[in-house]
């Protein structure tokens, strides 16, 4: 199934788009996704989540994309790039906070995702990206895919939404 979609840089968020979002993070923790919360997490807290990013991303601090259906304009995946770094560090930036809806996955979002972030790295002089993920979890193995370095793995390092310990996964990539 093809899956028509565009992705878009948001500068402020609003209601609509925080509801979308807040939704689309609980599919992605209901699917047991170690993305930083459990399986308690209700709609309020996800929508507190989403005004703190928002903002961010008002700040400078956070450059956020949204993957959109084309048809019903529901939100199907997100990425941030986290750019407020150290003084020491201004050529970096971390990705983070990846997720594409349940329904959308193995559809090349998150690649078109991750190509997106990258781009939006070189506008801002960023040439060293760095993320973590679940080890062994198919996104490690699409970032291994795009070319990312994979550093090394700690185990243990969080929890499943169910309370499972998880190990994650260092990767780098170097942008030319």
């Amino acid at each position: 199934m093809r899956r028509n979609y565009t992705i878009r840089q948001i500068t402020a968020g609003d209601e609509a788009l925080c509801s979308a979002l807040s939704d689309l993070t609980l599919d992605v923790v209901r699917n047991n996704a170690s993305i930083g919360f459990m399986a308690s997490l209700n709609f309020e807290d996800a929508s507190a989540f989403w005004q703190h990013v928002f903002d961010r991303v008002v700040a400078g601090k956070v450059i956020l994309l949204v993957a959109e259906d084309t048809e019903t304009k529901a939100v199907i995946g997100t990425v941030q790039l986290l750019i407020d770094q150290p003084a020491n560090q201004p050529h970096r930036a971390d990705v983070a906070k990846m997720h594409v809806h349940s329904a959308s996955r193995r559809l090349g979002i998150g690649e078109a995702l991750l190509h997106a972030i990258e781009k939006e790295a070189k506008k801002r002089n960023k040439h060293i990206l760095v993320l973590d993920t679940v080890t062994g979890s198919p996104a490690s193995f699409l970032y291994q895919k795009l070319g990312w370095i994979k550093v090394g793995d700690i185990p243990e390092y969080a929890l499943y939404p169910d309370g499972e310990f998880c190990s994650t996964t260092y990767f780098y990539k170097k942008l030319s």
